[in-house]
């Protein structure tokens, strides 16, 4: 069936960070060397800021957001999706391993499940039955987080707001600072924070020959200064968005060099908002929360997420702690305006998903997602083994779901064309999350075993 001509229309924008380069100027390879399977579903939505119509019968008189307009069009993940899908109507026999967007993939254990189902039946009797909870988060669940995650930390049960997910937090957050603060974010990182501070209008216009924003600070995160940003060259900013284990990178930051950070924010009298969506997955001493350190409680916020430890990217659960002794310049404590967001903006999680929290915080539930955290860290190994096999230099891995894979000299939307074309693999372009990215390319080991071992056996094939 022939596309409309606004869908033909979307498929042709192209967003700022993808390469000139077309997937038809890559070689692909026979589609009958690998297994055929079902053809997935074409994706048709994306996130994108889409220009206005040529043609309308009809406009209104209400101004077009200018931030909106400032945003380099297609979010990242989505950008990937229209590229999957464009792919598969190219070879729709082709078998696509998604290594991309860091979505889960193993069945939730049944200890947390059965939690959920235990919930949602019991809304179906008079007992059982309840309607709009606190927008904090049930009271229970607050404490297991706090007994669970902060124990010895100081961080109390009133610390923590429940949520639908660190993502959303991030945004939630971003409408508390407002828009007269700069951010200082590490190159690269999670899209979310430079995105959400656009839209709220706390940056410049995008400055194409340097791909990045006015009024954000990146903090250059490289091999060179093992991931960790030279602190004595970065200028004051009023917020500093942290990612340890970093997400793309999956470098963890050291408890010497989150001392060194807190100790900056304290320096400069700045807020440190602390992304700790993949703690579980470390291995090792690093500190699993910023709270660990310090006088941290006086300049830091830390967002989680059950997502990546419980399979809940579709459930939808996480949390933010704001620490009582966190206090704007004024002295009035962050917590109290935050609390105002959150009753303001969100009527708190699904008490279902609220239940499955507390299933994951039992003891069989910590059991099971260790076991889950497990397993991917199993397929990280995998992949670390192969690209260290071909001779690239590989780097995160040890304390996340994420490998970073140096390509040296190539364009990071070429390397993902290239692996897609050729071996039907879905990674994701290292430049898409920040120009600090480019030249890599992120892969995610959160997939089906024998997809892991299948992929590997691909690029084993194209990189030999």
């Amino acid at each position: 069936m022939a596309a409309s001509p606004a869908a033909a229309a979307a498929a042709a924008t192209v967003s700022s960070f993808v390469s000139p380069s077309s997937f038809s100027s890559v070689k692909a390879s026979k589609p009958d060397r690998l297994r055929p399977a079902r053809r997935a579903a074409a994706v048709n939505v994306r996130c994108v800021s889409s220009p206005p119509a040529t043609e309308t019968s009809f406009k209104t008189k209400v101004p077009r957001n200018a931030n909106m307009a400032k945003l380099q069009a297609g979010y990242l993940f989505p950008e990937i999706a229209r590229r999957r899908a464009a792919h598969l109507l190219k070879f729709p026999d082709a078998k696509i391993i998604s290594l991309g967007i860091g979505d889960t993939t193993e069945p939730i254990p049944d200890v947390i499940t059965n939690a959920m189902a235990e919930r949602a039946h019991a809304l179906s009797t008079v007992d059982g039955y309840s309607g709009y909870g606190a927008e904090q988060g049930e009271k229970k669940l607050r404490a297991a987080i706090a007994a669970t995650y902060y124990a010895d930390l100081g961080i109390e049960e009133t610390d923590i707001f429940v949520s639908d997910g660190a993502k959303c937090d991030i945004s939630r957050l971003q409408v508390l600072f407002g828009s007269n603060v700069k951010i200082a974010v590490q190159d690269p990182s999670y899209p979310a924070y430079v995105d959400s501070s656009v839209i709220m209008g706390q940056t410049g216009l995008y400055q194409e020959d340097v791909q990045k924003y006015g009024n954000i600070e990146y903090m250059k995160c490289s091999p060179e200064n093992g991931f960790f940003p030279d602190l004595s060259s970065v200028p004051r900013t009023d917020i500093i968005f942290f990612c340890s284990p970093n997400n793309p990178t999956g470098a963890a930051a050291s408890r010497d060099q989150l001392t060194k950070l807190v100790k900056f924010a304290k320096d400069n009298g700045s807020i440190i908002v602390y992304d700790s969506a993949y703690a579980m997955y470390i291995s090792d001493d690093n500190p699993k929360s910023i709270f660990e350190i310090p006088g941290a409680k006086e300049v830091a916020i830390e967002t989680a997420s059950f997502s990546k430890y419980a399979g809940f990217t579709g459930v939808r659960l996480g949390w933010t702690v704001v620490p009582k002794e966190l206090l704007f310049s004024d002295g009035h404590p962050v917590a109290k305006d935050f609390n105002r967001i959150v009753c303001t903006c969100f009527n708190g999680a699904s008490n279902i998903s609220q239940a499955g929290g507390l299933g994951c915080l039992s003891p069989e539930g910590l059991k099971a997602m260790s076991d889950v955290v497990g397993f991917y860290k199993e397929n990280t190994k995998i992949i670390v083994d192969t690209f260290t096999s071909l001779g690239f230099n590989v780097y995160g891995a040890k304390n996340a779901p994420y490998v970073w894979v140096h390509f040296p000299g190539r364009n990071s939307w070429d390397v993902f064309a290239e692996i897609l074309e050729k071996a039907h693999v879905v990674t994701t372009p290292g430049s898409g999350f920040g120009p600090g990215g480019e030249g890599f390319v992120r892969v995610s080991a959160f997939g089906h075993r024998e997809n892991i071992i299948e992929a590997a056996r691909r690029l084993k094939q194209l990189y030999k």
